[in-house]
């Protein structure tokens, strides 16, 4: 008899938990491992859904919008390949952009990411047999994100993921356990719809050249913006080029910069600054100087060396 309760009590209770396994990612060996981080900006994150808004619910502190705005930084920021700036004044700086010539660039970013939570459920399901029954939580969400490329204002990726998790529990015979309400669902189903996001969002941001401005040049010094946080060291060489002609695409009324003329390049030479936003090079400029017009430094750009 012993025997016989000793193997109900073993048997009679099992519990099931969804665990979210975090992709690792892995460096772009590419260029010797050499990785430029780009400046990124997490503009908005929004809960879209009606859950968790009742009648004391502030949008400006959204708990479901800065629990997905976290875990897309914890991410970005593991990949090795970002430097992530705090953007809690988005919406001036968007109104300041509209009245600079400079437009988005005035964000201080090389993109700019805007999400939200599209959709977002928990339910509550259960199976009862003869000796057994079992009772399963369930969380789902969806997450959109928009990478918009700050130096165009274009949206340059664009999709939605879509993550769930679950922990179930079991009884035989009226014996077994039961699961409280568990809030870590929440976060492993964002952070799952998030995950597969990821990947795409580092690839699109790292495809496409590094890109920086002089801030200055002339016969005391020739400044380029960026320096160390970046992964830039002294004896990295860029290409200077002009900025190539703007056409407007009739297929679409999207205005095109076209590829830009190289005129030159720069090698690092030295680095200041205390934060990325500060940060600067200085640079040794090699060829035809007489090129650069030093009264429109905006019409030139220094690009990374693929």
């Amino acid at each position: 008899m012993c025997l016989t309760l000793f193997s109900f009590c073993t048997f009679g209770y099992a519990q099931r938990k969804t665990e979210i396994v975090e992709p690792v990612i892995k460096e772009n060996p590419d260029a010797g491992g050499k990785v430029i981080k780009r400046k990124v900006a997490i503009g908005r994150f929004s809960n879209e859904t009606q859950y968790a808004k009742g009648i004391f619910y502030d949008k400006e502190n959204d708990p479901m919008g800065k629990q997905a705005l976290d875990i897309l930084s914890a991410k970005l920021a593991a990949s090795g390949k970002f430097l992530l700036l705090e953007r809690s004044d988005l919406a001036t700086l968007l109104e300041e952009a509209k009245k600079s010539d400079n437009g988005l660039a005035t964000i201080g970013a090389d993109y700019m990411i805007i999400g939200s939570i599209t959709e977002y459920g928990r339910k509550n399901v259960g199976k009862s047999g003869v000796f057994s029954s079992t009772k399963s939580q369930i969380v789902e969400a969806a997450v959109a994100v928009r990478l918009v490329d700050v130096s165009t204002g274009l949206i340059i990726y664009s999709d939605e993921g879509k993550g769930s998790a679950e922990l179930t529990t079991r009884t035989t015979m009226g014996v077994g356990g039961k699961a409280d309400f568990d809030a870590t669902l929440s976060d492993k189903a964002i952070s799952e719809a998030i995950g597969q996001l990821v990947e795409n969002i580092i690839n699109k941001c790292t495809n496409k050249p590094w890109r920086t401005f002089f801030l200055s040049f002339d016969n005391d010094a020739q400044l380029i913006a960026g320096g160390a946080s970046q992964g830039i060291k002294i004896g990295d060489k860029f290409t200077v080029k002009t900025k190539g002609k703007k056409v407007k695409n009739p297929q679409t009324g999207v205005m095109i910069e076209l590829p830009g003329k190289t005129i030159g390049s720069v090698s690092i030479i030295e680095m200041a600054g205390d934060t990325p936003e500060t940060e600067f090079s200085y640079v040794s400029f090699t060829g035809d100087a007489t090129a650069i017009d030093t009264n429109k430094l905006s019409d030139y750009y220094i690009e990374e060396i693929k």
